[in-house]
């Protein structure tokens, strides 16, 4: 029995653009990446929220920490299924719906899972290194690119007192 060169590409293509869907689960595998809807996107973003609670930040950079969670949860196919299971269980929660104090709880309640962990290793990243969270913060970037601290004020701490020199 002979087998064409095309019939194992095209089983090969095949197989690729199916096992998401079969691996997860998730039939939102196939069509695209899991928690990339609209629904799954929002509730994804009040996770962060909840797990990184500033007042004074806008939704712009919680949005874009939620993109970079969503997109490094569809790099491999274990990664795309811990999200849409963890996700699911949120849904089933109605963790949306739930106030700060119940979704911290309830987010303290599963961080041993996979879906905790994945989450807050992008998320601590994303967020804390978004240019407009560091103007919010006071953070004024790195200085290598601009000479250094030395030469950028790094003695420059008004609210400290002047240190007592005192020689030996």
């Amino acid at each position: 029995m002979s087998i064409s060169r095309r019939t194992v590409v095209t089983g090969a293509l095949t197989t690729a653009a199916v096992a998401p869907a079969l691996v997860t689960g998730a039939p939102e595998a196939a069509a695209g990446k899991v928690g990339a809807d609209e629904a799954s996107h929002k509730l994804l973003m009040r996770v962060v929220r909840v797990m990184y609670p500033h007042a004074r930040f806008p939704d712009g950079p919680y949005k874009r920490t939620t993109d970079a969670i969503v997109d490094a949860s569809n790099k491999t196919p274990e990664q795309a299924k811990v999200l849409a299971e963890g996700l699911k269980d949120l849904k089933a929660k109605s963790f949306e719906d739930l106030d700060d104090a119940k979704a911290t709880e309830h987010l303290k309640s599963i961080e041993g899972s996979a879906f905790f962990g994945q989450v807050r290793g992008t998320a601590v990243v994303a967020l804390y290194n978004d240019k407009e969270v560091w103007s919010l913060l006071g953070y004024e970037g790195p200085s290598f690119d601009k000479g250094g601290y030395i030469k950028r004020g790094f003695n420059d701490l008004d609210w400290l007192p002047e240190p007592r020199i005192t020689e030996l």
